[in-house]
């Protein structure tokens, strides 16, 4: 989430209580009620040589219906369980033999959101 966004989505309340690195403030009410019309998942990631941590949550029909998940990613471990996979696999994503559901998804294009910005213009 650029700073930008963040600053446009906070209610100025603090985001820390599901204990998100930058989830905004109210935003986990926003992501509830949106969730009426479809589950929906909030992720954070962050990575520096290979280690680093997940976070990952998705709210249904209204209310918060998996997670928090947080693992911290130091050593190996089975991508299929990380919170971020279990998030999308809850949103319906589906994996092949080999990968994730963050690559599944194609979501592994890119690795900063200035990336994903660039490519969208």
């Amino acid at each position: 989430m650029t700073d930008e966004v963040f600053d446009g989505a906070t209610d100025g309340c603090g985001g820390k209580d599901l204990g998100f690195w930058r989830l905004p403030g109210g935003f986990d009410t926003l992501l509830a009620q949106w969730s009426a019309a479809g589950p929906i998942a909030y992720a954070e990631a962050e990575y520096f040589g290979g280690a680093g941590e997940q976070r990952a949550a998705v709210w249904a029909e209204g209310s918060l219906a998996l997670g928090p998940l947080d693992k911290p990613t130091r050593k190996r471990f089975w991508r299929a369980v990380s919170p971020v996979s279990q998030a999308l696999r809850r949103l319906g994503a589906r994996r092949s033999p080999g990968e994730d559901e963050f690559e599944a998804l194609g979501l592994d294009r890119h690795r900063t959101n200035g990336d994903w910005i660039s490519s969208a213009c």
